[in-house]
């Protein structure tokens, strides 16, 4: 009669308290792997969320800073670099600049490898007499296309040069003037197409007429002059003013920088701000997963040992049940020559029998109750994120092991009883 003969008879003859060891493994093995699954079912939720959560943010981020190149286009540059010499009050008061600085000053400032500066716009500005259209008080303003900035990509530029020989008029010029695209117009005794006709801007704008800049300079007799260079600030970490006026001195020591268009400043406090709200909001929401993962750790911090504990004293009860109920045949056996060793084995032997069923059946029930229970919606491609061949292993190896150390004793004590005591008892 082999071991394993003597093991499925025993268990053929104590088929109650092998099923009722088996729901104990069961409900051990299930507990723990149910929780895991539903630990890690949280997790891959708490990813999916943060991970939308980001990508949501960052395309709103995208989305607001397009609007702000866009708003930024149609407000204009928000740094004017002016000479050191022009004083600010003069400039406020009159609206227009009489101070000169080199044209040089632009090149020079491009090739400086800013980053906190783009879309370079030198011109040059000067408040005069319109002779041909009777002594008419304009605004003169010579520009060229901007200058690309070394270290950075091209970019569109904010806006166009004025071509030889064309005229940008403002807005009250060519309304009371009678002006149109296309005319021809005389201005200090140069011809000029006019190739544009502004909208009305409620600014001096209205009564500015833009040529290119090396024409003005020609007939201002301001060669190589230039006194303005109009910049944009990047929208960049490091961009306050108080920088760029120390990068932009430590290049053009004999200029002074000025930020105008409160409206771009306040559009961008306004990204800013939802940066930062954006952020907060993802931070909250990282909070809030990490506290739900703590009050369930807490939960099964105490459940799994608890559910463990009891199915540990559950099999040493009915492993003891069992060596006591069937002395008598533990005692024949030994009488017809099996020896204690063997003894113990028949019973670890069952242990362990009844662990690796449980093992089995209660991974595959803790496993469906964690997909079931679990944040994810259920389904194959679920059960594959979630199936852990790790834990399955752990339970494979856990629960023999803990089904032999439960019954460890009542084996041992039924392996070292002496059969002559139990047959005279029996």
């Amino acid at each position: 009669m082999t071991l394993w003969h003597l093991v499925t008879k025993e268990i053929y003859h104590q088929k109650l308290t092998f099923g009722l060891g088996i729901l104990s493994i069961l409900a051990a093995v299930g507990v723990l792997v149910a929780e895991l699954t539903l630990f890690k079912s949280h997790d891959e939720q708490t990813k999916a969320i943060l991970a939308e959560k980001e990508a949501r943010t960052a395309e709103e981020m995208a989305v607001m800073e397009d609007d702000y190149r866009k708003i930024m286009l149609k407000l204009g540059f928000n740094l004017l670099i002016l000479p050191k010499e022009q004083r600010l009050e003069d400039y406020y008061a009159e609206g227009y600049i009489n101070s000169y600085m080199p044209e040089e000053y632009a090149h020079r400032l491009t090739s400086a490898g800013l980053m906190t500066i783009q879309h370079i716009l030198p011109s040059l500005e000067q408040q005069i007499k319109w002779p041909e259209r009777g002594g008419r008080a304009i605004i003169l303003v010579g520009t060229r296309g901007e200058t690309s900035v070394a270290h950075l990509a091209p970019k569109k530029p904010m806006l166009l040069a004025v071509a030889p020989g064309e005229i940008v008029v403002g807005y009250e010029l060519w309304k009371s003037l009678g002006l149109e695209s296309g005319d021809k117009v005389k201005l200090l005794g140069e011809e000029f197409k006019v190739s544009k006709l502004h909208p009305e801007r409620g600014s001096k704008d209205d009564i500015t007429v833009w040529i290119d800049l090396a024409q003005a300079q020609k007939m201002l007799g301001r060669q190589g002059k230039i006194n303005a260079i109009l910049a944009l600030k990047c929208i960049c970490a490091g961009n306050e003013l108080w920088q760029i006026r120390e990068d932009v001195a430590r290049i053009l020591p004999e200029t002074q920088v000025i930020e105008v268009d409160t409206k771009v400043i306040a559009r961008a406090e306004a990204r800013e701000r939802a940066r930062v709200t954006a952020e907060r909001a993802l931070a909250a929401e990282q909070d809030n997963r990490a506290r739900l993962r703590r009050e369930r750790e807490n939960f099964a911090a105490w459940l799994i040992p608890l559910v463990i504990i009891g199915s540990v004293a559950w099999i040493a009860l009915l492993a003891w049940g069992n060596v006591r109920q069937r002395r008598g045949e533990i005692g024949i056996l030994r009488a017809i020559g099996l020896r204690s060793g063997q003894i113990l084995l028949i019973f670890l032997a069952k242990a362990f029998l009844l662990g690796i069923i449980g093992a089995v059946l209660g991974y595959a029930a803790g496993f469906a109750v964690g997909v079931v229970s679990g944040e994810l919606t259920p389904g194959t491609e679920t059960a594959g994120k979630l199936f852990s061949p790790g834990l399955l292993l752990l339970a494979l190896v856990s629960a023999p092991m803990l089904s032999g150390f439960a019954s460890w004793i009542p084996a041992l004590v039924a392996a070292r009883t002496d059969p002559a005591e139990i047959l005279r008892e029996e």
